[in-house]
């Protein structure tokens, strides 16, 4: 027995919807799972990792392609590929209270973990564990934000935090070796962008070794690229100034 299956009509399996509405009509797309996120925060690029089909449709579930006269009046546009990518940026994604759950607690977790890698206890220099940093968070009532990226948020986090405990962003260790006529005149440039000046070395060359926020570090080899016109060097010794062992709560 054959089963008639119309030509407008393609079925899908294991499917995350984004959903649009434009011109008064519903528009969607079908895409894999857990791959919307990564495509809107510039993880996944390729967009045949994110749709399961080129295909822009009424109704996913039913297997309902969009008509070209609906697409070209809602869009400007019959390009299934471009209209994906507007949907894919800008629609509502599809999900059941229960995957929306799941979602959010896993992007809480990994905001956690982000922001104990690249933190620590400024007194102790000693980074706090991921299990204390999701504790700290929810003291503070964080509330994740599904369509932002989870390193923004950490560094939303790690600023809500500072209110509240000491925690600042582990500190880069670098060493400058610049040309020493324009070094001296660099090193007065350099000093607000630098917290901790660890050493001073005035031969041939000016070598500094200092602590820095990472924030500052594109400003900073920027800066030096600049001022010694590509004569200066800069070497990152440590990503993470921090002593061993775990911060814990008083």
């Amino acid at each position: 027995m054959s089963i008639f299956t119309p030509t407008n009509q393609i079925r899908l399996t294991n499917v995350a919807v984004v959903r649009m509405k434009r011109a008064g009509k519903r528009f969607e797309i079908a895409c894999y799972k857990n791959k919307v996120v990564g495509w809107r925060s510039g993880v996944e690029k390729d967009l045949d990792e994110v749709l399961q089909t080129h295909s822009v449709f009424v109704n996913v579930s039913k297997g309902q392609v969009a008509k070209k006269e609906d697409l070209i009046s809602a869009f400007g546009t019959d390009d299934q590929t471009e209209i994906c990518k507007q949907i894919l940026t800008k629609g509502e994604v599809q999900v059941s209270d229960k995957e929306r759950h799941t979602q959010l607690e896993q992007m809480f977790r990994d905001i956690a973990t982000i922001v104990a890698d690249k933190c620590v206890n400024p007194e102790t220099k000693r980074p706090y564990t991921v299990i204390l940093i999701e504790r700290a968070m929810k003291d503070i009532h964080y509330s994740v934000k599904p369509n932002k990226s989870t390193k923004q948020q950490a560094l939303e986090v790690i600023k809500q935090l500072k209110e509240k405990m000491k925690i600042e962003r582990a500190h880069m260790r670098l060493r400058f070796i610049l040309p020493v006529n324009e070094g001296k005149k660099l090193k007065e440039k350099l000093k607000p962008l630098i917290k901790v000046i660890e050493s001073e070395d005035y031969g041939q060359q000016l070598e500094i070794v200092c602590l820095i926020d990472p924030g500052c570090f594109r400003e900073i080899d920027e800066l030096i690229k600049k001022e010694t016109k590509g004569k200066g060097s800069l070497e990152v010794l440590n990503l993470k100034d921090v002593e061993e062992g775990d911060e814990k709560f008083e």
